[in-house]
């Protein structure tokens, strides 16, 4: 059987990583929280996988590793920061916390960020707020990285650019992280890096060819990745791939226009408090009509049942947390160097 690891103790142990590395104590714990999210969630490719290039981001200065964000704009319900390139886990929390704030006074609050790093795997932000009886929408792009084509097009000009979002019911509550092309930049370098090709054809070759192999994004020209809907109904995905440049590099006044810096991201946050609105009984009273019809359709034949978007996800962070974390192969031997590097003790395997 796989080896699994005490949610705990993988946060213990990324966190030691993290601030061997130099990053601040507060921001170091943080980050190793949103990653072992990810990983209890089962989003693998955005979850501890990251660490080691975390690490390797700190050592080379790409990453900074103390200080805060800088005040671009400061609304009531709209603020604008600078992240200042640093960890884009730390930055997204507290800008949830911030917009969380004033949601509860103001109805909602969206606060945009430039320049921030990377920020993991989206889904695993979305329970916190759920929590508090809010909904939050949550996007970023990354302005360095252009691997997606547009719908009709054979080279990448942006990013996955993916859109969670999440709000209360009066059970679980429904949970969505969407990337608006077929497959990630993530999946296809552990594809590649495995020598398997891709579970279909989710990209097109340097000539504009369908393809299932991740090789071709790194072919010269490289080919690109496909949105949405695919060679048929691509341009759906390309129109959302659009929106959310629109809502993270165009609202926070950087982006492809501007000078590349290194591995980043732009982020986009909204949260909403159905109690400023139609008021949080008849929120809930609405989003649990809609989630019960869903879940009680009849299902097509093989199926067991109709779930909702983030029920599995939930479920399996439930057994996780119980049974231990089951990290995807290699993720551990590739934190093995910087554990002998930094002195730090591996987690013990279940």
């Amino acid at each position: 059987m796989p080896d699994r690891f005490a949610a705990t103790e993988l946060t213990t142990f990324a966190t030691a990583l993290l601030q061997a590395a130099g990053l601040d104590a507060d921001k170091a714990h943080v980050v190793a929280e949103i990653l072992v999210e990810g990983d209890l969630l089962g989003h693998t490719t955005h979850g501890l996988q990251l660490l080691a290039r975390y690490l390797d981001e700190l050592e080379k200065g790409s990453m900074a590793k103390s200080g805060g964000p800088r005040v671009i704009a400061d609304f009531p319900a709209a603020v604008t920061w600078d992240g200042r390139r640093l960890p884009g886990p730390w930055l997204t929390v507290r800008a949830i916390e911030l917009a969380a704030e004033r949601a509860k006074k103001n109805g909602t609050c969206t606060v945009v960020i430039r320049r921030s790093h990377h920020l993991a795997c989206l889904a695993a932000y979305l329970k916190r707020v759920t929590d508090q009886g809010l909904m939050l929408l949550l996007s970023c792009s990354d302005p360095d990285i252009a691997s997606v084509a547009p719908h009709g097009g054979r080279r990448g000009v942006y990013t996955p650019n993916p859109i969670a979002a999440a709000w209360p019911t009066d059970g679980d509550p429904v949970m969505l992280d969407v990337s608006m092309s077929i497959t990630t930049n993530g999946l296809v370098n552990r594809r590649r890096a495995e020598g398997r090709k891709l579970p279909g054809v989710w990209m097109v070759d340097a000539d504009g060819q369908a393809s299932d192999d991740p090789n071709v994004l790194f072919t010269n020209p490289p080919g690109a990745l496909l949105p949405i809907g695919g060679l048929d109904h691509g341009h759906k995905g390309y129109a959302l791939g659009l929106l959310v440049e629109a809502l993270t590099g165009a609202l926070a006044g950087h982006g492809r226009a501007d000078a590349k810096e290194g591995w980043s991201a732009n982020v986009y946050i909204q949260v909403y408090d159905p109690a400023l609105f139609g008021g949080r009984d008849d929120f809930i009273r609405q989003a649990k009509q809609v989630a019960d019809a869903c879940r009680t359709t009849p299902p097509r034949a093989g199926l067991e049942r109709v779930r909702l978007p983030g029920e599995s996800g939930l479920r399996r962070r439930e057994a996780q947390l119980a049974d231990g974390v089951e990290l995807y192969p290699g993720i551990m031997k590739a934190l093995e160097p910087w554990a002998l590097k930094f002195g730090v003790s591996e987690p013990a395997a279940r």
